[in-house]
């Protein structure tokens, strides 16, 4: 997918390096954007398309280890432009950033999972006279990335995916495996498959997947604390990305843009007329088919999983950023703002598809953008 384009007054365009590794949450990476030597790059806004307005100070956050990337790449955007302003989001996992949320400690989380009735309730307590909403901002699928001598190509099903991580498949020439790949050379391995060993919001949208495509062989009832017994576990998508490279025989569930370095990518057998890589393209359509499903300034989205529509990847999610409606705190909205205003942007939205994440559909961003200017 080709980059939006930027504003008429775009003079000149920067490199950006964008950190394609996190750090693990048992860490605690305060990373602030700066990455860390990544190739990966992606244009600069022009000087003054990003509107700062009275924006000043530390901006805290935290959540999502999904999203990280992308907060590394506008961050380094925001703050070139605004110097007064100081962005500092910890990608501990979506289950710690709401958490962090609800208990007053940070501006604003990011989630890969919408606020449950109990979380927006707990928001209430801080979002003096308002509560927390969910404004869906970065797009992408969930890759599943394996780590297998001599198979560069792999496809799977969801029935076979859900047995796999579930610990009924266990060897790599099984005959479920080999069905689907019939000219793969599958060796007699052992699989290791790895999951999140914190909360995560892509642990919780890769299970539903699963519960929705292959219920008969994913017997849970899915959230974001992993519940299938066995198999490895590592803290954040780094961590998961990084005990699969290691591991000959590994599969883990990662976004694609932890997919690198020598992991493959599985095509997913959907029933479309052919197998579906993970891909920023095949991600936005997915998320065009989704459902507003939140009430009021809520944007919480409803994803069909079971897609079968040509190119669609179906194990796709979306991270929310969640802030007061109102009630925020008066030292640290306008900086909230600017910053939300400027990842919704058409700049912001922009970069994603060149760093492996997916925009959010015009439709559904342009109220993102509606809800951004009436925060209070």
């Amino acid at each position: 997918m080709k980059l939006q384009r930027m504003n008429r007054r775009a003079l000149t365009l920067g490199a950006l390096a964008v950190s394609g590794a996190l750090a693990l949450t048992a860490c605690g990476s305060d990373d602030t954007g700066s990455g860390n030597g990544d190739n990966t790059s992606a244009a600069a806004p022009a000087a003054g398309s990003i509107k700062c307005d009275d924006a000043k100070g530390q901006l805290l956050a935290d959540g999502s280890s999904a999203q990280k990337n992308a907060i590394d790449a506008w961050v380094k955007n925001f703050t070139q432009a605004c110097k007064g302003v100081q962005v500092n989001y910890k990608g501990s996992g979506s289950g710690a950033g709401v958490t962090a949320f609800t208990q007053g400690q940070v501006a604003f989380a990011g989630s890969d999972s919408a606020l449950k009735p109990e979380e927006i309730t707990a928001s209430k307590q801080v979002c003096s006279g308002g509560q927390g909403i969910d404004l869906p901002m970065v797009g992408g699928p969930i890759a599943v990335a394996y780590n297998v001598s001599g198979v560069d190509n792999l496809v799977l099903d969801a029935s076979t995916i859900a047995k796999i991580f579930d610990g009924k498949i266990t060897n790599w020439n099984d005959a479920a495996i080999k069905k689907l790949n019939p000219e793969a050379k599958l060796p007699d391995l052992k699989i290791q498959p790895y999951h999140r060993s914190d909360e995560s919001g892509t642990t919780d949208n890769f299970t539903k997947y699963l519960i929705a495509t292959a219920k008969a062989d994913w017997p849970y009832e899915g959230g974001k604390a992993w519940q299938a017994k066995g198999g490895q576990s590592a803290a954040g998508s780094s961590g998961v990305a990084q005990g699969v490279k290691q591991t000959n025989g590994a599969i883990g569930y990662m976004e694609l843009s932890y997919a690198k370095d020598g992991l493959g990518t599985v095509a997913i057998d959907t029933g479309a007329a052919a197998p579906v890589k993970a891909s920023s393209d095949g991600a936005t359509k997915a998320i065009a088919d989704a459902q507003v499903v939140g009430t009021g300034s809520d944007l919480a989205l409803k994803i069909n999983y079971a897609t079968k529509a040509d190119g669609a990847y179906p194990i796709t999610l979306v991270t929310y950023e969640i802030v007061c409606d109102k009630g925020n705190k008066a030292d640290s909205l306008p900086a909230t703002k600017a910053f939300l205003r400027y990842i919704a942007s058409e700049e912001g939205q922009g970069i994603l598809s060149g760093i492996d994440y997916a925009p959010i559909p015009d439709t559904i961003i342009a109220k993102v953008r509606t809800t951004i200017e009436g925060l209070s």
